[in-house]
């Protein structure tokens, strides 16, 4: 079975996790889940996912020190999505300085995280194309 993609989501809430995990998997992308940071690290390096969906507030190390220590640390760009309850204008500017692409507050608006997905997967996979 193919995919519109591998998605990485980072959510330490399980109730949350399972389900944004089973809307994108409606949608017709491979989910993997990470529950803290190092986690998240280790299954971007292990998993190579084509996106990350990111918490902030996530254990052992916060989603901003992720998302920085994944912008800034590989050669191959992976679209990240900022995924908070955090809404101040000093919090969104603070995830987009840290490298995210997109950030998607919560409560959020499914139609509003599957229409990013698909832009940012877009956007990759036309860069992709265009070096190969």
């Amino acid at each position: 079975m193919t995919t519109k993609g591998r998605i990485l989501l980072v959510e330490d809430e399980t109730n949350l996790r399972e389900l944004v995990k089973a809307r994108l998997e409606q949608n017709g992308y491979e989910v993997l889940t990470a529950a803290d940071g190092y986690e998240a690290l280790a299954r971007v390096r292990d998993d190579h996912p084509d996106l990350l969906i990111l918490d902030l507030m996530i254990p052992k190390m916060d989603g901003y020190t992720v998302c920085r220590m994944l912008r800034f640390s590989r050669s191959e760009p992976l679209p990240i999505i900022m995924f908070t309850a955090r809404s101040s204008p000093d919090d969104i500017r603070r995830g987009l300085d840290a490298g995210a692409d997109a950030y998607v507050v919560k409560p959020f608006e499914p139609s509003a995280l599957l229409g990013k997905v698909e832009e940012l997967i877009a956007a990759r996979r036309a860069e992709q194309e265009k070096q190969a």
